[in-house]
């Protein structure tokens, strides 16, 4: 997770340096082309701000993701990603382009307060508690309450999040013979 979050300080840096050109490289709603840019997005901020605000939780939540494996990491990553990337590109207004780790940290926030309701794990449920208890406020950020943030991204992510934690455990249902 540092090397990650040393990746989104460089990436900054380089936007800097460069008077903003990165940020081009952003979701641009409803243009096909910029699709790719999905997978761009979260490690491009608005300056140092904006990426100071996204770091600590991008760090404890991704440690925490982290810790129910690499490969379930790489999973809820995708999921949050796709998922909020395409709520941003989808649901922002024409000619708006999206930047920023803040939908896949929503992502991770409901991937992580979920999961442990999925798997029916006790202890998973308990951390849920203590995230929610901690960050739980956040979560009025998938609401249209600040301009010029993306609460499309938000919710996107905050949806494959929840995607993400039920998926694995879709089945686990009753079985009926015949």
């Amino acid at each position: 997770m540092g090397v990650a979050v040393a990746v989104m300080w460089l990436v900054e840096l380089v936007d800097q340096v460069t008077p903003g050109a990165l940020d081009a490289l952003g979701i641009h709603s409803w243009d096909i082309a910029s699709l790719p840019s999905v997978f761009l997005a979260p490690w491009l901020h608005a300056g140092w701000p904006h990426l100071i605000a996204n770091t600590l939780p991008f760090a404890v939540f991704g440690f925490l993701v982290l810790l129910g494996g690499a490969l379930r990491a790489v999973f809820a990553t995708l999921w949050a990603v796709v998922v909020s990337g395409l709520f941003a590109w989808l649901l922002s207004p024409p000619n708006t382009v999206t930047i920023g780790a803040s939908g896949l940290i929503f992502g991770w926030l409901t991937y992580l307060l979920t999961r442990g309701i999925f798997a029916r794990n006790g202890k998973q449920i308990l951390l849920a508690v203590v995230i929610f208890a901690i960050y739980g406020g956040i979560l009025w950020g998938v609401l249209p309450t600040q301009a010029g943030v993306s609460w499309q991204a938000h919710l996107g992510g905050a949806i494959g999040g929840v995607l993400a934690a039920w998926f694995p455990h879709r089945s686990r249902g009753v079985r009926r013979s015949a």
